[in-house]
């Protein structure tokens, strides 16, 4: 079920229990705008310049539907927690909340190739008005290889398994969970301007057999390979998507 963030000018759809929401997606007559830093921004600097860009464009605190972390190294369990109740008391402070929900979707890894000395901010997203716009603007949240279990508790697809065969069976869960919740947008994957993938393992073999197969048409404007790591040790993959009107990079 999409809840409405009337203030912010989108619907969302409920993180199921994590500390973000899985997905948004602007209303009519709004698109959806992405802002990205350059260089990263530490995390405690970035909460203002968000702020700041949003004044400057004079929109809300609460048209921010999406944001995208970057952390040293992958997490415990416990850390993740910890790092969590930091996000989302400053989230909380911005007045943002919906029913003590958190509206914004998020994507949070650890980049492997290079070396963070604290948690930063690479991006955000935030509605725009769009009179004339007529497709569909939307963020989705970063999806991990986490299946439900008949029980109701979601478990790591493969655990503790990179095997080729592990890997695409993670893809496979990563690509049906996100294809389930396009569905209940009313989207379709032909409809994200950018499919994102993060992970430090070679996906080359599935691009022909998995991948393209099922983002379909969004595969012509490419797939992103970030070399980088889930935020929870265990986990090795990630995928999000995104439909962004305007694409702005942010000099700090």
């Amino acid at each position: 079920m999409l809840l409405d963030n009337p203030k912010g000018n989108y619907k969302f759809a409920s993180g199921r229990g994590m500390p973000f929401s899985s997905g948004a997606i602007a209303h009519p007559g709004f698109a959806i705008a992405h802002a990205s830093f350059s260089p990263l921004i530490r995390i405690s600097d970035g909460y203002g310049a968000i702020e700041r860009h949003l004044r400057q464009v004079s929109r809300p605190l609460n048209a921010i539907c999406g944001i995208e972390l970057r952390i040293p190294a992958a997490l415990t369990p416990q850390g993740f927690d910890e790092f969590n109740r930091a996000y989302l008391e400053r989230i909380a402070a911005w007045g943002v909340m919906i029913d003590r929900m958190n509206p914004i979707a998020r994507t949070n890894v650890a980049p492997a190739a290079t070396t963070l000395a604290e948690p930063s901010i690479y991006g955000f997203y935030y509605t725009v008005p769009d009179a004339g716009g007529s497709r569909p603007a939307f963020v989705l949240a970063g999806a991990p290889e986490m299946a439900m279990r008949d029980d109701g508790k979601r478990e790591i697809v493969a655990a503790g398994d990179v095997s080729p065969d592990a890997m695409r069976r993670k893809t496979i869960c990563v690509l049906d969970n996100l294809g389930r919740l396009l569905g209940e947008m009313k989207l379709e994957w032909k409809d994200a301007y950018a499919v994102n993938l993060y992970t430090v393992h070679d996906l080359h073999p599935l691009f022909a057999t998995d991948l393209i197969p099922t983002i379909g048409e969004a595969a012509w404007r490419g797939i992103r390979w970030h070399y980088s790591r889930p935020p929870v040790v265990g986990l090795e993959l990630e995928i999000d998507c995104y439909a962004a009107r305007d694409e702005l990079m942010l000099k700090v």
